[in-house]
């Protein structure tokens, strides 16, 4: 995703990592950008040492940079993601979409918080991830848990326009992890949410693979004439700040 980066003439004064983890993001955006704030969102299930170091490099930086702290899971209780509107230029979301039971919801969020001109930069996992798992004879008794939101190259895309984001770019590639042990994968597949317990999966008989194949979508999408009159039920609304008050001279 930094690589795609690279390519977008693109100088952010705000940024929103959704999610950051742990911290790690901000480090290698802070160099890309440095002088933009970071607006982080950060996990609250992350092991106690890592949190409070997590929690310690927010505050710094928000001290010396500005931008502000924002919970994972508040959003995914309220749906909402605690910015005003049109308060940032960059949204950088990391594996993230696959989580979500309502991905178009998220996006109609990052068009709200996202200023004209803004760009959304974003990975997620798609459905081929962790095929291997559901190939495998009886694999129920793996406890497998489907993606919330199984989502092709095609679906995003399609998603992106119907919530008016523009110039959609996205693309698709397959990693695969290869494993020598049983408990590594099983590790994995639960780091994935693609099981419910590494314990219920060890309990089992069953010949587990040695690699686990992830499907990776990539793409980034602009928030172009965000201001311009939207059309619905052939009724067009108007942004009251397009208005203006045509002044008429005496010579008129």
């Amino acid at each position: 995703m930094l690589q795609k980066l690279d390519i977008v003439k693109l100088e952010p004064k705000d940024i929103l990592l959704i999610p950051d983890f742990p911290g790690a993001h901000a480090t290698f955006l802070s160099k890309r950008f440095p002088r933009a704030a970071f607006h982080s969102v950060g996990e609250e299930s992350l092991p106690g040492m890592d949190f409070w170091q997590f929690m310690l490099a927010r505050k710094v930086r928000s001290i010396f940079k500005g931008g502000s702290s924002i919970s994972l899971e508040a959003y995914r209780q309220t749906g909402r993601i605690d910015l005003p509107e049109n308060s940032v230029d960059l949204i950088f979301s990391d594996l993230l979409i696959q989580d979500l039971p309502d991905p178009k919801h998220f996006l109609k969020e990052c068009w709200r918080v996202l200023r004209e001109g803004g760009l959304l930069s974003f990975s997620y996992l798609g459905p081929d991830t962790g095929k291997e798992l559901r190939a495998i004879e009886n694999s129920e008794k793996l406890g497998l848990k489907a993606l919330m939101s199984p989502w092709d190259m095609h679906d995003m895309g399609d998603a992106l326009l119907g919530e008016r984001f523009s110039d959609p770019v996205i693309d698709m590639e397959y990693l695969y992890l290869e494993y020598e042990s049983d408990d590594l994968l099983l590790v994995d597949a639960r780091a994935l949410n693609l099981i419910v317990s590494t314990l219920v999966a060890a309990q089992t008989s069953i010949d587990l693979p040695k690699k686990l194949t992830l499907e990776l979508v990539y793409g980034h999408a602009w928030v172009i004439g965000k201001h311009l009159a939207q059309t619905q039920n052939q009724v067009a609304y108007i942004d009251p700040k397009q208005i203006q008050r045509k002044t008429i001279s005496d010579s008129d």
